[in-house]
């Protein structure tokens, strides 16, 4: 057990430091793959319907995770090779990289006063319409979905790969990537989508409130990141967002939220960090990648320390029963 667990956090040091490095490939990513498989089990299964909807994510995601556990009680014999697949495993789910260079490709178009180039690059970070945002707009784009992303790409997928290893690294990011391809309100998606949105409601709980937490802890402004965390977090539409984005806007001293266009619809969400934030600015892109890189690192350090700790009082209880 001692080296199961610490098997675990040395892959995902190991991949995480893959991500860090290397970030993720220009092609042929497995997420990637994922994701093509998922849409064509949806082209034989959509329906106007939430049970064919569930169906197809109890597929995918299930699938995902009972392929997962097969891989890793395939090599659990050989330390070294459970080892390369939790690494593995970790960079493949983990995209906090690709998400400061998408966000700084922005925020440099921005800094340099060309709109044009930053309307065409904020699609690889959200799906907000670019054409209806000016520089402001994409500027507070940009850091919501470094936020909001940094709890999704990184610290969410670290939590479930502390819990359940390789098939909660892997589970997760299949749970998280439906959410996004079917998990929006457009008419397609509206019932068909409400599975996987809920389910990732559940499954992005956890790792939420521990990116707020570290937010709070490693931002410029602790106080402030607690106190948008506690005030606001809860008015956003999204039980996940709403602590992430509100922790970050405190932390930087930003507003965050308001009336956007997004998948074709108009929204007017709360804004977050109202009563002392200022408008963001393309200076505070930059600003936003930083914290992001900080809080992820230190998720990193709390999952692999809550899981070896977890390990410690397993065998401390199996020691005890067995005298």
């Amino acid at each position: 057990m001692r080296a199961e667990h610490a098997g675990y956090a040395c892959g995902a040091a190991l991949g995480f430091l893959g991500d860090l490095i290397v970030g993720d490939p220009r092609r042929g990513h497995p997420v990637a793959a994922f994701g093509r498989a998922a849409a064509a089990v949806e082209r034989r299964l959509w329906s106007d319907d939430r049970g064919r909807g569930a169906l197809h994510t109890a597929l995918l995601a299930g699938g995902t995770a009972a392929g997962a556990t097969l891989l890793t009680r395939a090599v659990r014999r050989s330390p070294a090779a459970s080892v390369a697949l939790t690494a593995a495993a970790t960079w493949t789910v983990l995209g906090g990289t690709s998400l400061g260079r998408e966000a700084r490709a922005v925020g440099g178009a921005l800094a340099a006063g060309d709109l044009d180039v930053a309307r065409e690059r904020l699609p690889h970070l959200c799906g907000r319409d670019p054409q209806a945002l000016d520089g402001q707009q994409m500027a507070r784009a940009v850091v919501e979905s470094v936020a909001e992303n940094t709890s999704d790409a990184v610290v969410g997928a670290l939590v479930w790969g502390a819990v359940a290893g390789v098939p909660g690294l892997l589970a997760f990011r299949a749970v998280n990537t439906l959410d996004a391809m079917v998990g929006h309100k457009s008419p397609r998606h509206r019932r068909f989508g409400w599975a996987s949105a809920r389910l990732d409601d559940v499954a992005g709980f956890p790792g939420s409130r521990l990116t707020a937490a570290l937010a709070v802890l490693a931002g410029p402004d602790r106080r402030g990141a607690w106190r948008a965390w506690r005030q606001d977090g809860a008015s956003h539409p999204s039980p996940n967002a709403g602590p992430v984005e509100a922790a970050f806007a405190g932390a930087l001293g930003v507003r965050l939220g308001g009336t956007l266009a997004y998948g074709g619809r108009i929204e007017h969400r709360p804004v977050l960090n109202g009563r002392t934030g200022r408008p963001v600015a393309a200076s505070d892109i930059e600003r936003a990648v930083r914290l992001s890189r900080r809080v992820s690192a230190l998720a990193l350090a709390a999952t692999v320390t809550g899981r070896l700790a977890a390990g410690a009082v397993r065998r401390s209880r199996t020691a005890g029963r067995s005298k």
